[in-house]
């Protein structure tokens, strides 16, 4: 299978949906402690704080009884790991990569970045989602963890994310990974009522997969009655936004789920510049208030999801790689609907015309628009230099 072949849809899954925090890391853990033969782990920021060392000593112990750890981490998130945290991982017998940068100096790192958030245990369970290991994604001495989520999925899709992880290890090292032939006969084993219709969607600009991206379109021309949202540095572009607007004069309800606060702020002013176009086109928003929102997922008519790394903005689509699970399922998407509902009900406030009027000055929409410009200048001399790079 080619890297950037599109993946079929698989019927044999079932999908759970995992809330970041103590949840999240609780599964996971459980999820390396009952490993038998592999482990793939490709995130973008793996941090030696007590979250990550957590882990790393669960997958130092699995390494230990014989299952093949890999693990591959974004060379520029997670490029300031302690050599002796390397090494303790390396003499456990576990592969550790770093994802290569196209050029790198001891003061400029240019690259694309490795974005998504996956792992997968036995070609059997995967965890998709937007949650790196560290201790803000954790709660850790009573601090909440940042707001997030992941899809656990058992079944065929798993095995198509593992192939796809030994592909991105392929090009990264040019070593191949020789794994034995997976028992698939376990997948036609889900009863037809829990059965989820999964594919697996990838951006990776450069090797011409914008599938992500075109999920989402796909979903807001698709929709019938309403599109939830929830995503940090959301910066739709100008295609996505169109869809929206469309979606919106169809008649479709559409509801946004947005950060209050950010760890990255020029990012919250460009955001905000868009609600005025956001209002416009009666998009309603709410903002999360109680801490820093960054899980990336949306709900369509109450019957797909699509939940991952993708963040909608530019830089997930033309410099980031990212990957979702689009999961067909009434159950799951009602799940999912509750989870999010739940959220504005009790988490949000709403930005509607009138307190949106009232925050605005000359001053913060100059902040505001001056932040949204630069983004926009700054990925367009990025993704220049990548279509000279390609």
């Amino acid at each position: 299978m080619k890297t950037n072949a599109p993946l079929p849809p698989t019927n044999s899954n079932t999908a759970k949906l995992i809330n970041g925090g103590k949840m999240y890391f609780d599964v996971l853990k459980e999820l390396i402690q009952k490993s038998e033969s592999t482990i793939f782990l490709q995130t973008y920021i793996l941090k030696d704080d007590e979250t990550g060392k957590m882990i790393a000593d669960e997958l130092i112990t699995a390494s230990k009884r014989n299952v093949r750890v890999y693990i591959l981490l974004d060379g520029f998130a997670s490029g300031n790991l302690h050599v002796s945290f390397i090494n303790k991982l390396k003499t456990a017998g576990i592969e550790l990569l770093f994802f290569k940068p196209v050029f790198k100096n001891n003061h400029i790192y240019f690259s694309r970045r490795l974005h998504h958030k996956i792992v997968v245990v036995d070609g059997r369970y995967s965890l998709i989602g937007g949650l790196n290991i560290a201790n803000r994604y954790n709660e850790i001495d009573n601090h909440k963890a940042w707001l997030d989520f992941a899809v656990l999925i058992e079944g065929e899709s798993s095995l198509q994310v593992e192939n796809y992880c030994k592909q991105i290890r392929l090009k990264t090292s040019n070593i191949d990974i020789d794994l034995k032939s997976k028992n698939t006969n376990h997948f036609n084993e889900v009863p037809l009522e829990n059965q989820c219709i999964v594919k697996i969607r990838r951006n990776d600009w450069l090797m011409h997969l914008n599938e992500i991206s075109a999920n989402y379109i796909e979903i807001l021309r698709n929709s019938k009655k309403e599109i939830l949202i929830l995503c940090s540095y959301f910066i739709p572009g100008k295609v996505i936004r169109r869809s929206m607007a469309n979606a919106s004069k169809r008649g479709v309800k559409i509801t946004v789920i947005t950060a209050s606060q950010s760890d990255v702020p020029l990012t919250k002013h460009a955001e905000r510049w868009l609600y005025d176009w956001l209002l416009r086109n009666n998009i309603k928003i709410y903002e999360y208030q109680n801490n820093v929102l960054h899980g990336k997922l949306a709900v369509s008519d109450q019957n797909v999801v699509t939940i991952g790394s993708y963040n909608i903005n530019n830089l997930s689509t033309y410099v980031c790689l990212e990957l979702n699970a689009e999961v067909k399922n009434k159950l799951f998407a009602q799940k999912v609907q509750s989870t999010l509902e739940e959220i504005i009900e009790n988490e949000c406030i709403e930005v509607n015309s009138n307190s949106h009027h009232h925050q605005k000055n000359m001053f913060n929409q100059f902040l505001r628009w001056c932040s949204y410009q630069t983004l926009r200048f700054v990925l367009m001399i990025f993704t220049f230099n990548l279509k000279r790079e390609n």
